[in-house]
């Protein structure tokens, strides 16, 4: 598949999308709560798998290479490599495990709710696993502060990126914005 100037345009829109939503932070003491979990799931149910796994890697990219699209406005290895950094990682698999579910099964209700809230779990005990073994913390230390405090809030974002990113795609095909 060719790129075009358009999927190139709608990356770069996705990735200014997940760096704002990113910026919308609880703090808590390990990991803040963000937006980016709500961004990925908002944007891989909306594209195809290519397109949204593209804007995630670059996003990821981008961050690494110290431009500030984490949240707090950070960026860098230090923070790609620290403790948050199995949440991070995990991004790519989210985008690519929603969209590519979609892709093979359909665009319904139930099934972009079950695949963001699959991904939502990928990325909180990929997230878990990093952070038991990068701070050295027993697995409950690590249940507790890498798992619990989101389980609530990521279903609600998991659900909410679903619904949202069904009706935004349903409009975009409309508009015919959407070749597919």
């Amino acid at each position: 598949m060719k790129n075009t100037t358009k999927d190139y345009a709608i990356i770069a829109f996705c990735v200014a999308i997940i760096a704002i939503l990113a910026q919308i932070t609880i703090p808590l003491p390990v990991a803040p709560l963000t937006m980016q979990t709500f961004a990925i799931g908002l944007i891989a149910t909306i594209m195809p798998w290519r397109q949204s796994v593209a804007a995630v890697f670059v996003y990821v990219i981008i961050g690494a290479i110290g431009v500030p699209v984490f949240a707090y406005f950070t960026g860098g290895l230090g923070i790609l490599f620290g403790p948050t950094g199995g949440f991070l990682f995990s991004f790519v698999l989210m985008a690519f495990f929603i969209s590519y579910y979609l892709s093979i099964f359909c665009y319904s209700k139930w099934h972009a709710i079950s695949a963001n809230l699959i991904a939502m779990l990928i990325n909180l005990i990929i997230g878990t696993v990093w952070l038991k073994y990068y701070l050295q913390l027993n697995w409950d230390e690590a249940f507790m502060s890498g798992f619990m405090p989101f389980i609530v809030v990521g279903v609600i974002k998991a659900v909410l990126a679903a619904t949202i990113g069904l009706t935004i795609r349903q409009r975009l095909l409309q508009a015919k914005l959407l070749a597919f």
